[in-house]
């Protein structure tokens, strides 16, 4: 269940705060990040987020993406209740890859 009143933004936000270089947070599986991530996103697993959100930096907004907007939505509730100025990406990489724009693909980082 999505919860009630995520901020959440749509692909052309999206596409605006990666031009301004924001701190994008891919919240999918290592696999799905392999598979097809939005340029600049950084894996950081849903399950491992909570343990590692001393690596994100609060002075910025935060965008949260996953495969379709449920895991981010779920993710940006977390670190909202953190401090933290974030926002959920509706329709996640999914939409961005429907959009047109591009996915990079290759290997996750080691966690």
């Amino acid at each position: 269940m999505i919860p009630v009143n995520t901020p959440e933004i749509d692909i052309d936000q999206l596409a605006e705060a990666v031009r301004g270089g924001a701190a994008i947070i891919d919240v999918r599986e290592p696999g799905e990040y392999v598979a097809g991530h939005v340029p600049g996103a950084v894996l950081i697993p849903m399950g491992q987020l909570p343990g590692r959100v001393a690596e994100l930096y609060q002075g910025a907004p935060v965008y949260v993406v996953c495969a379709s907007g449920n895991r981010s939505a779920t993710m940006t509730h977390f670190l909202r209740n953190a401090g933290f100025d974030a926002y959920s990406v509706a329709s996640g990489t999914s939409g961005w890859a429907r959009s047109g724009r591009p996915v990079v693909g290759g290997h996750a980082p080691r966690a």
